[in-house]
């Protein structure tokens, strides 16, 4: 910020909530009074024309009402005002208003007053063009170099340029290339005109070169354009800045040459004559609006810049000379004469703050007080930096990174899940083919202990579960208050979900302006998804999970599915999902075990989930610490392996449709070309069956497009189920391997990296990568493996078969007593010990055909040789211990 301020000669605030912009700004002696005072000209986007002719008795003093020379209301927003000789026969000055359909030239007068209220103004209007296009600004000069009179040359928002020589309109031109209107100079030197055009390049376009170019109104005209003797509109010189500029001016203070200034986003450009670069300036901050003016010193020029920041900084070329503060942020600057004060600073503000000012200092009136000197207590100072460095030395030590004010959460957010479904549903536009599908409330509370700025909810499920409103956005929070949403949630596509989880994510902003987030998690109950029903006796898929309690009785675990009159009775317990699947369980009545069984593998997941959690929360309310479920049967990997390959087919699918859509969308934009080429022929040529060939090509992209959206809501459903099933997978090898909840994470960070399936990076390749890094590091059997490398590089597979041998192999490892670990080190020293605290199998004990608990494939082993085959199927000892489990 600069030490000095703009002292304030005259200023006044101009109507109420007008608007004000770069060109609405002027300073000229508009009267013709000869006295070489300037008076100030101002127009707003509400219609209002004003002129001042400011004259304070004393710096500061309030506005006169003499001040004011003229306010007329015009019907249209002012876009922009010059004084110039803009009528024939005269050389006098005259206004021009620029309107967004209009062009107005007014020539202002004044009549000595005989009575104390001073001279009266009016304006008369000369002549007026109405415009065919939408104006954006003008420009005006001497155009090829006419004497005693200026034309002027207006810009419009799609980029054609509109001469007018004075009452008559002359031509009109389209800039090439033109996306965006920039700022317009003329320069009377050259003869030319000077934009910035949207490719962020100054262009330079000569007067007579726009004079013998086409007529932009024979631009559209095919037959007329080549009757026509123009020429092709050629740009003079271009040169690139690499940002968008916001007003350009060209000056010439004496006979040399002149310059083009540039003022840009970051940058401040002095150009020559040719479009070279006389010198530039990095800007280190973001300007408003600039002016450059006449120096005193030989060959240098002098200039304002006005920034964002209400800093007015005086350049000379590139050397900073000084800087003052403003009272706002200008948006047009302008160098004037006032009663013999030359060089006044006239600046407005975007809201209508005008001021006269000039560069000065006030003498600060401010002094500091004196201090009373005291002593210095060495030892007091030694005693207190010993207490802060114990201090420093026990805030280093602690392991909590974050301070004493963040254990506490600035805002909290919690959800609440309805106990019961909702009594009307209130899913929408649900594809699930059930006759009703139910819903349930969520209420979410959002508290707060300081002011959040800008909060914003976001509540995610996972697909095919979908919620009522998933963005909320709420006024800022106030220190100890709250809001409330509710919604629901309820299934939307015809599968069954993986999860049954839920978050809530809030981000604000504290009042220090730094962003923070605070978020929670959910789970909703099974009942969302399924409904009790009849246990069926006959399955294709049964797993059977042992524990070391005795069985608990359906109505104490899952009483929200069983009929209460049945009792303790109830052994068998039914589940019909919404899609249409069953899942049946069973308790034993001699045994300690539970059986799920269903048609189909995926369908088992949930019910498993929801068993285990169920039976761990019921021995945890009985202060039961060393309950456990296991798993000994065999692990489904030939039906999981199913499940894999549809999911990978589809995505082939996918590969193939999307090739033969490109190939039938160039056969139909070919065609297209073809037909259009013989539309324009000029002789009527035969299309020769093409528009036959055209509307069989478009019925086959349609039907392409079809399909393989068809096939990409089928990859959806298949790859909800593939997630389905490995949930399962990795709760049996957990079971069965007595993971560690380390171990299991390693697991789940395996075979489940993604939460969307996407052609670029696809679930197959992905596990693969990620079973291969662990059978290379932690499950490695030597450091030759550990030696091979990786690819970095995800591809599409040609098929799954590596993938399912390296899943088979992964299992093989854990049944050997491999260790999932993270760590290198740990892959070279041999197990102890098995996860959960099975003993290692040695290589030496297994048997010519081992069976691996936990796999439904048995591997061959050939003496020393470590390649092993694998071979679908259970073996005996499996078949004889799956009989063996009698509920």
């Amino acid at each position: 910020m600069s030490l000095f301020k703009a002292r304030d000669w005259w200023s006044t605030i101009l109507g109420e909530k007008e608007e004000f912009d770069q060109g609405c700004l002027c300073v000229a002696d508009v009267d013709n009074s000869g006295s070489g005072q300037d008076k100030v000209i101002v127009g707003s986007y509400n219609g209002y024309l004003r002129i001042f002719n400011p004259h304070p008795v004393k710096p500061g003093d309030e506005v006169q009402p003499e001040d004011l020379l003229l306010e007329v209301q015009l019907r249209e927003p002012v876009l922009q005002v010059e004084v110039g000789k803009f009528v024939s026969g005269t050389e006098g000055l005259h206004l021009a208003v620029l309107h967004c359909r209009k062009l107005c030239v007014y020539a202002v007068s004044g009549t000595q007053g005989n009575v104390e209220h001073g001279n009266q103004y009016q304006i008369k209007l000369m002549y007026e063009h109405n415009l065919q296009r939408t104006a954006c600004n003008m420009t005006y000069g001497p155009f090829g170099g006419v004497k005693g009179r200026d034309l002027i040359c207006i810009q419009s928002m799609d980029g054609m340029l509109m001469l007018f020589e004075q009452e008559s309109y002359a031509f009109g031109r389209f800039l090439p290339g033109f996306l965006l209107p920039g700022p317009l100079a003329y320069s009377s030197r050259t003869d030319s005109f000077i934009t910035v055009s949207s490719c962020q390049q100054v262009e330079s376009y000569k007067y007579q070169v726009l004079a013998f170019a086409t007529d932009a109104d024979e631009r559209h005209d095919t037959e007329e354009r080549k009757l026509s003797s123009g020429k092709r509109l050629a740009v003079d010189w271009v040169l690139n800045i690499g940002e968008q500029a916001l007003d350009i001016r060209v000056v010439s203070f004496n006979q040399g040459a002149s310059s083009v200034f540039v003022l840009g986003e970051r940058n401040f450009f002095c150009l020559k004559d040719n479009g070279q670069i006389r010198f530039m300036k990095k800007l280190d901050y973001s300007p408003s609006c600039f002016i450059p003016y006449c120096s005193v010193r030989e060959g240098t020029i002098n200039t304002l810049i006005a920034n964002h920041n209400k800093i007015l900084n005086v350049y000379q070329d590139i050397t900073l000379k000084w800087a003052s503060q403003l009272p706002c942020i200008p948006v047009s600057v302008k160098v004037a004469n006032f009663q013999d004060l030359k060089g006044v600073i006239v600046t407005l503000s975007d809201d209508g703050h005008l001021q006269c000012s000039y560069l000065g200092t006030d003498p600060s009136i401010f002094q500091a007080p004196k201090v009373d000197s005291r002593e210095i207590n060495y030892e007091e100072m030694n005693a207190e930096m010993k207490e802060l460095q114990k201090i420093i030395r026990e805030a280093t030590k602690a392991q909590d990174i974050l301070p004493e004010s963040e254990k506490q959460r600035d805002v909290t957010v919690t959800a609440e899940v309805s106990p019961d479904l909702d009594e009307e549903s209130q899913a929408i536009d649900s594809e699930v083919k059930a006759g009703a599908v139910p819903s349930l409330t969520v209420k979410i509370t959002i508290q707060s202990r300081v002011k959040a700025q800008k909060p914003c909810l976001a509540v995610c499920v996972q697909a095919p579960l979908a919620v009522t409103c998933d963005q909320f956005v709420f006024d800022d929070l106030e220190p100890d208050s709250s809001e409330t949403v509710v919604l629901s949630v309820f299934l939307k596509e015809n599968c069954s979900p993986p999860e049954l989880e839920g978050t809530c994510m809030v981000s604000y902003n504290i009042p220090t302006g730094i962003p923070r987030v605070s978020q929670c998690s959910f789970s909703l109950p099974l009942k969302l998804v399924c409904f009790p029903a009849q246990p069926s006796k006959a399955a294709n898929h049964k797993l059977t999970i042992d524990t070391n309690k005795p069985p608990i009785s359906f109505v104490t675990i899952f009483p929200d599915f069983v009929d209460p009159s049945e009792g303790d009775q109830a052994n068998a317990l039914g589940f019909q999902f919404l899609t249409g699947s069953k899942t049946t369980l069973l308790a034993s009545k001699t045994s300690q075990r539970y059986r799920i069984q269903s048609d189909q593998l995926e369908d088992l997941w949930l019910v498993t989930k929801e068993l285990i959690h169920r039976l761990q929360e019921h021995f945890k309310k009985q202060n039961c610490k060393d309950f456990a479920c296991t798993f000994s049967g065999s692990i489904p990997l030939q039906e999981y392996f199913e499940l894999i390959d549809r999911h990978f087919e589809l995505r082939l699918n996918a590969e193939k449709y999307q090739e033969l859509l490109s190939e039938r969308a160039v056969q139909f934009r070919a065609i297209e070309r073809r037909l259009l080429t013989r539309f324009k022929d000029k002789t009527p040529a035969p299309l020769q069956h093409l528009d036959t060939l055209l509307e069989g090509t478009f019925r086959e992209v349609i039907a392409l497009a079809d399909a393989a959206e068809e096939n990409q809501a089928n990859m959806f459903q298949a790859f909800a189920k593939l997630k389905s099933a490995t949930h399962l997978v990795i709760t049996l090898i957990s079971l069965w391997q007595k993971l560690s909840p380390d171990q299991v994470a390693i697991l789940e960070a395996t075979f489940l990296p993604l939460a969307e399936d996407t052609q670029e990076l696809g679930w197959e390749e992905t596990v693969d990568a990620a079973v291969s890094y662990l059978l290379r590091t932690c499950l490695s059997k030597s450091s030759k493996e550990q030696a091979l490398t990786l690819s970095s590089q995800l591809s599409m597979p040609k098929d799954t078969s590596r993938l399912k041998k390296n899943i088979t192999l992964f299992c093989d490892r854990l049944a050997k007593g491999g260790r999932l670990s993270l760590s290198t080190d740990s892959a070279t020293q041999p197990a102890a010990a098995m996860p959960g605290g099975c003993a290692t199998i040695p290589e030496s004990d297994l048997e010519e055909r081992t069976f691996i608990p936990g796999s439904t494939a048995v591997f061959a082993s050939h003496g020393q040789t470590t390649k092993q085959k694998s071979k679908p199927g259970l073996s005996e000892d499996a078949e004889e211990e799956t009989k063996s489990h009698e509920l």
